[in-house]
């Protein structure tokens, strides 16, 4: 019977590192996106309107704010959370589970880097 491995090696932390650096990179861009729509101030000159449109407007504008605060929120979390994927490798204990302590399959960390719970963990908590 095979030895079970408890963490991944060097090159294989190396991977995930490239693959977390560039998903920090493209995170950080479509935070500074929702950044600039939130403050950015659409004003379409609709201030010679009906006063009951304007209400319409800017009942709109508050909840397309609303929605990017969250978004931005979100954006947020998942940047820190990629950074504290970086912390992990190099502290080598990137990929393993922390409810488990079992390595974390290598396509779950592929599509979730940040993930610190195996599938069997996170359904143990249902």
């Amino acid at each position: 019977m095979a030895e079970e491995r408890v963490r991944y090696s060097d090159a294989e932390l190396q991977e995930f590192k490239k693959i977390i650096q560039d998903k920090i990179a493209k995170a950080e861009k479509d935070l500074a996106l929702i950044n600039e729509s939130f403050i950015n101030d659409q004003n379409n000159g609709t201030d010679d309107t009906s006063p009951t449109f304007k209400a319409f407007e800017e009942g709109a504008e508050t909840l397309s704010k609303e929605q990017n605060s969250i978004l931005a929120g979100r954006q947020e979390k998942f940047i820190r959370d990629l950074k504290h994927a970086l912390i992990r490798i190099e502290n080598k204990t990137y990929g393993v589970c922390r409810v488990t302590g079992k390595l974390i399959p290598k396509e779950r960390l592929m599509a979730v880097p940040h993930a610190t719970l195996s599938i069997e963990a996170k359904n143990m908590q249902r």
